[in-house]
């Protein structure tokens, strides 16, 4: 078995000043390292959880080491995408992916132009009859407890891939994706319709055109080449009655000060300096809400929209769901791990004490709150999966 690297490291993540540094505490000492996987990792990275990193290969890199992957639950994740086509080469050689036994590797980044696009596929494969197959490899960190999702991020490259890869099928050629889920609990696939609506569409509707297969994998803290755990499942009736633009949304905003503002006919309200998390919900134009909550130029209407123009917006998190008692459940949990909450916001059509709540550091890097995103997003669909 090819073993990737040569000398492993353990070290404790602390930060992440950039999309492609992480801090990292490496036996008591402050270090830096470059992260080639700039995902989002929202669901992974976590102040004191175990990385695995290597001595930088490139003398006149900007940092000394380089992050090779992760741990969450015990379990090793392997996040230096600069593998994943070698890993994807390891797996069809070795015939560990059922379905594709017939195939074989002829070359590594081939471009095929069509009607004046031209889009660059990560492997190239062939048969005995001489058939061409156009692979592209993607390397899937977002999962749940027992499902995964791809991209953590929107994606509009992705999205045109797709539809390249359609066309091409049209014209001849034998296209397909290759999901590499490393996550070895994972039992089922989808695209993350909450975070990227459009590649979720566009996923849905070439999906039966395409060779695709999302299989998760199993590493160890050696990161010799993986062995295969199964084969994900498509619960793809999820897609008709989840992925839509309705649903839940959380507000992630900063308050870098104590204020007293008047909200509206609730008159003067008070509220501390530190992180807020705002509940709502949109039975359509899930889309356009959140972006609406981004901007502080508007015309007043709901609570939150006198609180935004005083404050930092961090994130919006949609929530997709045809669950129709969605907001007050959210509220409810995202009530739980918070630290206080404004009596009587964002609530004037409920029972609930409150939609929105602070907490003295970031929610994103909070593993409680993420959980909680990582349930309403993911764990609850376990059931619908059955």
């Amino acid at each position: 078995m090819k073993v990737l690297y040569d000398t492993i490291l353990k070290a404790t993540y602390t930060g992440r000043p950039n999309r492609f540094v992480v801090t990292l505490d490496l036996n008591g000492e402050r270090v830096l390292a470059h992260l080639p996987n700039p995902g989002r990792m929202w669901e992974l990275l976590f102040t004191g959880v175990t990385m695995y990193i290597v001595p930088h290969d490139k003398p006149d890199a900007k940092t000394k080491y380089r992050v090779v992957g992760i741990e969450r639950d015990g379990v090793v994740i392997m996040l230096d995408t600069n593998y994943s086509n070698d890993v994807a080469q390891h797996l069809i050689e070795n015939k560990l992916i059922s379905g594709w036994e017939e195939w074989r590797i002829v070359r590594r980044e081939y471009t095929v132009k069509l009607h004046g696009t031209s889009s660059r596929f990560d492997l190239l494969l062939t048969n005995d009859k001489g058939d061409e197959f156009l692979l592209e490899v993607k390397s899937c960190t977002l999962f749940s407890k027992t499902g995964a999702m791809f991209p953590d991020a929107i994606t509009e490259r992705g999205r045109k891939h797709l539809l390249h890869l359609k066309e091409l099928q049209n014209e001849g050629y034998h296209t397909g994706v290759l999901f590499l889920v490393q996550w070895d609990r994972a039992q089922w696939f989808l695209p993350d319709y909450h975070t990227d609506l459009e590649f979720a569409k566009t996923f849905k509707e070439v999906a039966p055109s395409l060779d695709w297969k999302a299989v998760a994998v199993a590493w160890d803290e050696t990161f010799t080449m993986p062995t295969v755990t199964r084969e994900c499942s498509y619960p793809s009736r999820i897609l008709d009655t989840e992925a839509h633009d309705s649903g839940v949304y959380v507000m992630v905003m900063h308050l870098d000060h104590d204020l007293d503002l008047e909200i509206g006919s609730k008159g003067m309200m008070h509220f501390k300096a530190g992180y807020y998390m705002y509940v709502g919900s949109a039975k359509a134009n899930l889309t356009k809400r959140i972006e609406r909550h981004k901007r502080k130029r508007k015309k007043m209407h709901w609570h939150l929209d006198y609180f935004r123009g005083h404050c930092e917006m961090i994130a919006g998190l949609p929530i997709r769901t045809s669950w129709a008692d969605a907001e007050c459940a959210l509220a409810d949990a995202v009530r739980g791990v918070a630290e206080w909450d404004v009596p009587k916001f964002g609530c004037s059509d409920c029972n609930c004490n409150s939609h929105l709540f602070g907490m003295s550091e970031n929610p994103i890097h909070n593993k409680e709150f993420m959980d909680v995103v990582e349930l309403y997003r993911m764990n609850m669909l376990d059931e619908m999966v059955e």
